[in-house]
């Protein structure tokens, strides 16, 4: 039977899932550990760069948004660089990457991977703030909508990101994500509970985690509908440019609440917290013995160091 441990502290290590591994971030060292062919562990480290606005609300919650996804993105390359076989990673490379590789090098492959993050986020900006806009102003035109358009908006917003959470976790490499996902939120669980770091004592933990890049999103979301709904309905399009202006505040805004809400635990946290760990049963997945091992090694190499700092 699975249980809830309960916490002693709450950290602020936490990472990603990978291609058959997990990232890591602690207080001084990003960490990612991967399965390889073979089935080794390997685990490699670098330090974590300290940004000037950490500490200014707000504007914190922008910069972290942007550096998680490049960051991101860059672990999960390399993550699937360590865990193929050269004949696998082959046929995944492009005759365009290996023509980029081969004449511009690798310090061009890294812009380009770089621009790759960068245009994932548009498309879910696209996809999240401006579509939903759009297909309103269509329907309203169909349909006098009134003062309910913003309403009808955020539930398309909404209906749009869960069935798109839904859709991805169908496919057979994405659920292998997301339990590795689970992996990652069941070793920080057992981590806060002042437990050791076994595979004993993170398989019961719950793979729920309200400080999780899922809810995180979902709050923007959320947070957005809120702030969108003060935005005018002119035009469509003079609506969508609105957004995206105000799309920086948002994440701000949403940064400081989740914050807010991994810090404390009251009746007010958990409502807050209630729609994102309900969203992550699509996003998390039960792991095997084997996920949980590469977990505990991405947590064990960015532990604190004497003197350090890891609380939430």
């Amino acid at each position: 039977m699975k249980t809830t441990k309960k916490e002693k502290f709450k950290t602020s290590i936490g990472g990603q899932a990978l291609i058959e591994g997990v990232m890591m971030r602690g207080p001084s060292l990003l960490a990612i550990a991967v399965r390889d062919p073979v089935g080794e562990i390997q685990v490699e480290t670098q330090p974590v760069r300290r940004n000037p606005v950490a500490r200014v609300p707000i504007l914190r919650g922008i910069v972290s948004f942007v550096d998680s996804l490049l960051v991101g993105y860059r672990a999960l390359m390399r993550s699937a660089e360590i865990s193929m076989t050269e004949e696998e990673l082959a046929e995944e490379e492009s005759r365009f990457d290996r023509w980029m590789r081969e004449h511009l090098g690798e310090k061009a492959m890294n812009i380009m991977m770089t621009a790759s993050a960068l245009l994932g986020g548009v498309l879910a900006i696209v996809l999240f703030m401006v579509l939903p806009t759009f297909l309103t102003g269509l329907l309203d035109r169909v349909v006098a909508l009134g003062f309910l358009r913003s309403v009808v908006e955020g539930l398309i917003k909404l209906a749009l990101f869960v069935l798109y959470l839904f859709a991805i976790s169908r496919m057979k490499e994405v659920s292998r994500l997301f339990r590795y996902h689970g992996a990652e939120h069941k070793t920080i669980a057992t981590y806060e509970a002042g437990e050791p770091l076994t595979v004993e004592n993170v398989r019961p933990s719950s793979r729920f985690h309200p400080r999780c890049g899922t809810s995180f999103l979902l709050l923007v979301l959320i947070i957005s509908i809120l702030v969108f709904s003060l935005v005018p309905w002119s035009s469509t399009l003079g609506r969508a440019g609105l957004k995206l202006l105000l799309l920086p505040l948002v994440m701000g805004l949403s940064y400081e609440v989740i914050k807010f809400a991994g810090r404390h635990d009251n009746a007010l946290t958990r409502i807050i917290s209630a729609p994102g760990l309900w969203l992550q049963r699509l996003t998390t997945a039960e792991p095997d013995d084997g996920m949980i091992e590469v977990a505990i090694a991405s947590v064990k190499a960015v532990l604190p160091k004497e003197g350090e700092d890891d609380r939430w």
